[in-house]
């Protein structure tokens, strides 16, 4: 089950330095995870400052 970013991202980008398959990138207002390419980690969601990362 792969990560998902919520509505709640502030687009501050902590998370995305922190994958290490580099499958986050900013998209409309928020940042998004290829869910086809996410190992299930929990690299982003443990640096998230607002919580906004969760598993699908």
């Amino acid at each position: 089950m792969a990560f998902v970013i919520k509505d709640a991202c502030i687009s501050c980008g902590a998370c995305q330095p922190e994958c290490p398959v580099d499958v986050i990138a900013p998209g409309d207002g928020i940042y998004v995870i290829d869910e086809n390419g996410c190992i299930d980690c929990g690299a982003c969601a443990s640096v998230c400052p607002v919580d906004a990362i969760h598993q699908a």
